[in-house]
């Protein structure tokens, strides 16, 4: 059985290991005391060396736990070990945060955290609601950051689970449990890394939240996480001032205004497209030679996109008797639109030919649009299409 050295001190990173088991390939080594943490309850492990071979990763086996290595460990049975404290002390804070906040939306809303994530970017709790509210995410980010400015102790204590009080969360373990404690707010069930006092966790940054199912997932930083996001933001957000000749505080103010014009000139854009489409529809029909029974056939070869190409066969097709194929040089496809008193269901019509030439598509009796696999094809398609509605 391996002493788990960081159940009492999250802040040992050097110690001496004794081996006593490895695999054949001496790549998965065990002691008889690690402070290296595994995977588990959401936090990720440790990495750092052992006898100057890197952990690659620490994975728990209950009883024991194996320090995976980059490459063979050599025969040596006492070794120094080393873990990486820059990320050790990165997962304290994310973890002693996570309590911090789980334990304040549940105080101040009533929201229960039905499980955690910690990645290397962020973390994220789930929280059993509907839906978090921005001033909700306020306040709790504030409420968090008061008892962080506060520096409350945190402590770790090992008691009964049959006796044990005042969790948050009942633990579903029997026997000795350990339980880490934020004065006068919390108190969980948790074998993971944590700070001394919650001043240790430094600013928390809680970001966005969303809706996971029938839960709510939210998005935080603590720490020197929370630093580098913050500075990030805000180099972005000052770029965009820049850009603007402005200052950041009016950014969002001028970045809105903007959308809005933007919005109202691609609205200009389309009604001015589709009073072109109807001129243009009208210059294509009347060039058109009309068939015996009277219905006009227009072929429309490249250039438009299949927005454009569309909005003109609809301005087309509201003329008496009118087909259209429009031709679609990339991707290659063909949009085929045929008027209500053609006697022509587009759809139908369009599926049997794209069968044909090895295409796929469909759409209504008005209008359809299918791909094919290759210029050649797109060719054979049109000329298909042409000879069967000409």
């Amino acid at each position: 059985m391996t002493e788990r050295l960081y159940y009492t001190d999250a802040y040992l990173a050097a110690f001496d290991a004794n081996v006593v088991a490895t695999s054949d390939d001496r790549m998965r080594v065990y002691l008889d005391a690690t402070a290296f943490y595994p995977t588990s309850g959401g936090q990720p492990h440790d990495v750092g060396t052992l006898g100057g071979v890197a952990v690659v990763d620490v994975v728990d086996e209950t009883d024991r736990i194996a320090h995976v290595l980059a490459q063979p460990l050599g025969p040596s049975s006492s070794l120094a070990a080393r873990v990486d404290w820059k990320r050790r002390f990165d997962h304290m804070q994310q973890h002693t945060g996570q309590h911090l906040l789980s334990a304040v939306f549940e105080d101040l809303f009533g929201q229960k955290t039905l499980s955690v994530h910690f990645g290397p970017d962020y973390a994220t709790l789930d929280l059993d609601t509907d839906a978090v509210s921005r001033e909700q995410l306020v306040a709790a980010e504030r409420r968090a950051n008061d008892v962080v400015l506060e520096n409350r102790p945190v402590t770790i204590a090992f008691e009964d689970a049959a006796t044990a009080s005042e969790l948050r969360k009942a633990s579903d373990r029997a026997g000795s449990i350990r339980i880490v404690t934020i004065e006068g707010i919390d108190r969980s069930a948790c074998g993971g890394t944590h700070v001394r006092s919650t001043g240790e966790i430094g600013p928390v940054l809680v970001r966005s939240t969303e809706k996971v199912r029938t839960a709510s997932r939210v998005e935080f930083l603590c720490g020197g996480r929370a630093l580098t996001r913050a500075r990030r933001d805000y180099e972005t957000l000052s770029a965009i001032a820049a850009s603007l000749s402005a200052s950041v505080d009016e950014a969002a103010t001028l970045v809105g205004a903007q959308a809005e014009r933007l919005k109202d000139a691609e609205n200009a854009r389309r009604r001015l497209e589709k009073e072109m489409a109807v001129f243009r529809a009208r210059e294509l029909y009347d060039s058109a030679p009309a068939a015996a029974n009277g219905s006009r056939l227009i072929v429309v070869d490249a250039g438009p996109s299949s927005d454009e190409l569309r909005t003109l066969a609809l301005a087309v097709i509201a003329l008496p008797k009118s087909l259209v194929v429009g031709k679609i040089a990339e991707p290659p496809s063909v949009m085929l639109a045929a008027s209500e008193d053609s006697g022509i269901e587009a759809g139908r019509v369009l599926k049997e030919e794209l069968t044909a030439v090895g295409g796929r598509g469909g759409g209504s009796p008005r209008i359809a649009q299918g791909s094919v696999p290759d210029p050649t094809a797109l060719t054979a398609l049109v000329s298909r299409l042409v000879t069967r509605l000409g």
